[in-house]
């Protein structure tokens, strides 16, 4: 069975969008520190500790998310492609 690498790739991007705007907004709204939270802009060019930020994060991570759910459903055709075999 083959995935459709674009399809994950947009549900990959979705939730770790969505895990980087609600976690950002759950440190902020409950005071926590987020300390670990700040080591997010060295990898999101914009992200900051704030409810901008969040935003910002939310944008990133869809495009993070998404990169890596299309590599991940990609290779994992192709080593389902190389695995099978073949037709008799």
């Amino acid at each position: 069975m083959k995935l459709h690498a674009v399809k994950f790739g947009l549900a990959a991007g979705i939730l770790w969008g969505a895990a980087v705007f609600f976690g950002t907004l759950w440190l902020l709204i409950t005071g926590s520190g987020g300390h670990t939270w700040h080591l997010l802009s060295n990898f999101y060019l914009g992200f900051s500790f704030s409810y901008v930020g969040a935003f910002v994060g939310l944008l990133w991570g869809f495009a993070d998310g998404f990169v890596g759910g299309w590599l991940l459903a990609t290779l994992y055709n192709l080593l389902v492609r190389r695995g099978s075999a073949p037709a008799t």
